[in-house]
């Protein structure tokens, strides 16, 4: 039963081991005689208690002087707990920490558990596995003399925590400026097409390699791993006119890519048409040589055979020669005796058309047409004949 609850304690004493003053008092116990109790174990504890009575007038000092002793027993208990908890420290998988000895480079530790000794030593504990990002975004002057605004991200992360702890001051301000720096040379050295269309995939490679030649220099102990170029806009005052030159701009690809296809279906078609009047030119000379070349042969056979026998030769020659002139005509002149001056035409076109309009006509008038006379048409044959040597007579 708990000192204080109803019923009251049989013993009439407080949590601290006194009695309760004047029996069913109620109040706060006293603090005085609560911190007496605590100090006389605590000198008992530490060998700091009261004398025994046969020590005389002597066992009052002795009582303060081991009080006092205990007391620095706790207190410098007290500092080396504090002291150990703040003097081990654990380094994750992903962390590094320095150690600085007065104010000097000590060492580098690695994860695990550790101890460092301060006041004398300082510690500065940094994760150099995650990536961390930092954002840009700022209003540009572009080569021809435009602002645009260039979002920028980059991401980085520690590689050397010596260097960004030692060498610079606050490496990441540092970074921001060298960022700043390098995007503003970049974008004022490219044209703002470039900046704005296709052209930000080379800034973002050429911003990086600045950025981390200008950390280098200054050894931050900071390596980019990626820079990211935004799409890249005009100011909002301007953003109208800009989209206009952008239509304008696709306006002009579309038109070239459609030329170029054009030009890429007519062109090989030309080509092969030149090709060929080119392969028909030299067939045709090839035809000519080779025709030459076998109408030289023939020649000198030709004369070969003259030679032998000049007059069957020749009489042979116009034979030919007649054939052929007479297998291209149609018209036939036949004269009379060496005497006479008779000349007979013999109109064998008309003949050979007047036959081919018998044969069409009869075949087209069936079965019930008769075919003309073999005797009558032959009349008629001898009597053109007559007809045109009258004529020409």
């Amino acid at each position: 039963m708990a000192w204080n609850e109803p019923g009251g304690n049989s013993n009439n004493q407080d949590p601290w081991g006194g009695k309760r003053k004047g029996g069913d008092r109620k109040g706060p116990p006293d603090l005085d005689e609560a911190f007496r109790k605590l100090q006389e174990s605590l000198n008992g504890l530490f060998g700091g208690g009261k004398k025994r009575s046969g020590d005389g007038g002597g066992s009052g000092g002795g009582s303060s002087k081991g009080g006092g002793l205990g007391l620095l027993g706790i207190g410098l208990v007290v500092l080396l707990a504090i002291w150990l908890y703040n003097a081990i420290y654990v380094v994750d998988e992903q962390e590094q920490a320095v150690v600085l000895r007065f104010g000097k480079y000590y060492e580098t530790v690695g994860p695990g558990l550790n101890i460092y000794f301060p006041p004398f030593d300082r510690k500065y504990l940094e994760n150099v596995t995650r990536e961390r990002a930092y954002s840009k975004q700022g209003q540009m002057l572009t080569e021809d003399e435009n602002i645009v605004e260039v979002p920028l991200t980059v991401q980085y992360k520690i590689t050397n925590l010596q260097d960004f702890v030692l060498n610079v001051d606050q490496p990441e301000v540092s970074l921001q400026h060298a960022t700043e720096s390098a995007l503003r040379h970049v974008v004022g050295s490219t044209a703002m097409d470039q900046v704005l269309t296709e052209g930000r995939e080379l800034m973002a490679s050429e911003i990086k390699e600045r950025l981390q030649r200008f950390l280098d220099t200054y050894r931050t102990g900071i390596t980019v791993t990626q820079v990211n170029v935004q799409s890249a806009a005009a100011p909002r005052e301007v953003q109208e006119a800009f989209d206009d030159v952008i239509r304008a701009r696709e306006d002009e690809q579309r038109s070239r890519n459609q030329a170029e296809t054009y030009a890429n279906g007519v062109i090989p078609e030309a080509r092969g048409q030149a090709q060929r009047i080119v392969e028909d030119a030299n067939g045709y000379r090839d035809e000519v040589v080779s025709r030459a070349k076998g109408e030289a042969d023939r020649f000198t056979k030709l004369v070969a055979e003259y030679r032998k026998a000049p007059e069957v030769t020749r009489e042979r020659l116009y034979l030919d020669t007649m054939q052929e002139v007479f297998s291209n005509t149609s018209k036939v002149l036949v004269t009379g005796d060496k005497g006479q001056n008779n000349l007979l035409y013999l109109p064998l076109d008309k003949m050979i058309d007047s036959s081919r309009n018998g044969s069409s006509s009869s075949a087209t008038g069936g079965a019930a047409a008769a075919p003309a006379d073999p005797g009558s048409r032959a009349a008629d044959m001898q009597q053109q004949r007559d007809t045109r040597t009258r004529e020409t007579r």
